[in-house]
């Protein structure tokens, strides 16, 4: 079987092709790492691999599917997860010069589910220092391009996972999200990326855990993968009081949405978040081609409150708890963006922090009221076309200077403080050649809901070439004219047997 047409199967097709025998881990995962080793030079977006386990584990589950008997729903299938996420074996240096040795000692229960679900953790996948900020670049692994264009930025926090998705080397991936960190780079390599609300993905290693800014979430190329990974990753944990007690088969059997009874609203920029007039085009354009088959398609004002504010104030406060004290013993690890949000916690007030509280609740409010006529809203997942990574950041949109690091990912981080679900669908290209995402909001705790939305809007826009997902140009596809490890100052020691770091992480 050809290899390149074998990698870019779809998780459900490859599990379907193990049980009826036409296909065997051991040959899939053979396919996934002669990728790996086409593509991985060429974007970075692998950091630890585990291959010697990985072909272990792939023999024994072929053997299980050959006697019928699959350990779980995922059996066989090789997964990258995010480097800020701990996988028992193998490095998780968060991209910090401070943990470039660390082998996590155990799995994160998010991981651990995977693995007793049969899937193979085969390697981790590329963060921003710390996971902090939009651009997957550290001074451990170096930086990660996009899988169309090398040259320019995959998005982050989970870059690594994105573009791993979108150059075909992995069929699953994990992520987390607390300003857009799963949408974001989703949307710039033209994969589904999806953000549940705060009670789906149990994330007990959360520094605040009455805090839903951040969570955990699946990483696919398709709805009906990303929600595969999801009845597996979902459920209830005792130590993460935001999560609560559901069925086994939350996800299994969604609700039947017809297209023409949906209800959408839309917004090109989330209440006036400066947007790239190419991008607003381009969001327009997949707003006229939804409309003629749903019920209702019309603007509305995402104008919910002060937002951003608010935003900066809780982010500040994770980042705070997390990372001062290491500021004061070892400020020599740490890189600017940390710095930026530990010193902007410091000025803030507990006044501050109070109002930010209740003026979430007023925007969570506002929003309640608007759903109410509506199943979902649309909006564009990123306000430009990626830029080059060497750039750690946009700093003017629409001749707009951004403020601060993250201000350019607004149009993500402001549905974070609704705690309510979000999906990224890769929705063709823009203007530049490059992936455009459109994001789709649900009301706060509608995940069912928003996800068979999200499947009906991805099936009708699949059927143009226009709005379907890309695919990078493999054959064609160029290193970057910088070398992606060239910012590596800090590289990671494989050998170290330090199991002992106590890591601490604001997302």
């Amino acid at each position: 079987m050809n290899s390149r047409a074998l990698i870019s199967w779809s998780a459900s097709e490859v599990l379907g092709a193990f049980s009826d025998k036409t296909l065997t881990p051991t040959d899939y995962l053979s396919a996934c790492l002669e990728q790996i080793k086409q593509m991985n030079p060429k974007i970075n977006a692998l950091t630890d691999m585990d291959t010697k386990n990985a072909i272990l584990e792939a023999a024994e589950s072929t053997k299980r599917w050959q006697l019928g008997m699959p350990k779980g729903p995922l059996d066989g299938l090789p997964i990258g997860v995010k480097d800020l996420q701990d996988a028992k074996g193998l490095l998780t240096t968060h991209g910090s010069p401070k943990l470039r040795g660390n082998i996590a000692s155990k799995d994160l229960p998010m991981v651990a589910k995977l693995r007793d679900a049969g899937a193979i953790i085969l390697a981790k996948t590329n963060v921003p220092e710390l996971g902090a900020g939009g651009n997957s670049r550290n001074p451990v692994w170096g930086a990660t391009g996009n899988p169309f264009n090398p040259n320019l930025i995959a998005g982050g926090s989970s870059g690594g996972s994105a573009a791993a998705l979108g150059a075909n080397m992995l069929p699953l991936c994990t992520g987390s999200d607390t300003g857009g960190s799963l949408r974001l780079p989703a949307a710039l390599c033209g994969i589904v990326g999806y953000r549940p609300s705060v009670d789906v993905v149990a994330h007990p290693t959360r520094p605040l855990g009455w805090s839903g800014i951040s969570v955990l979430g699946p990483m696919a190329r398709t709805v009906e993968d990303m929600i595969l990974m999801l009845q597996v990753i979902q459920g209830y944990d005792e130590n993460d009081p935001l999560t609560a007690p559901a069925a086994p088969d939350r996800f299994s059997n969604l609700p039947n949405i017809a297209l023409k009874e949906l209800r959408i609203g839309y917004s090109e920029d989330f209440g006036g978040t400066p947007v790239d007039p190419d991008i607003r085009a381009t969001f327009q354009q997949r707003v006229a081609a939804i409309k003629p088959h749903v019920a209702v398609c019309r603007p509305v004002d995402l104008n919910l409150g002060d937002m951003d504010r608010v935003f900066d104030i809780l982010r500040a406060e994770s980042f705070h708890v997390a990372f001062a004290q290491g500021l004061i013993d070892t400020p020599e690890f740490f890189g600017d963006n940390i710095k930026t949000n530990v010193a902007l916690a410091k000025s803030f007030t507990l006044a501050d922090r109070g109002w930010a509280h209740v003026e979430q609740t007023k925007i969570l409010r506002n929003y309640n009221a608007l759903m109410k006529d509506f199943d979902i809203i649309l909006l564009p997942t990123v306000p430009v076309s990626p830029f080059p990574w060497t750039q750690p950041h946009a700093t003017e949109i629409d001749q707009q200077k951004m403020d601060i690091y993250y201000r350019w990912l607004a149009l993500t981080y402001r549905g974070s403080l609704l705690n309510g679900p979000s999906i990224t669908l890769p929705t063709g290209l823009d203007p530049q050649g490059m992936p455009f995402g459109l994001q789709i909001l649900g009301a706060v705790r509608a995940d069912e809901t928003l996800l068979a939305a999200a499947s009906a809007i991805e099936a009708l826009l699949a059927q143009t070439s226009e709005t379907a997902r890309p695919e990078p140009d493999f054959a064609t596809l160029q290193d970057s004219t910088i070398e992606l490890k060239s910012m590596v100052t800090h590289p990671p020691i494989f050998d170290s047997t330090d199991t002992s770091a106590t890591v601490k992480t604001a997302v």
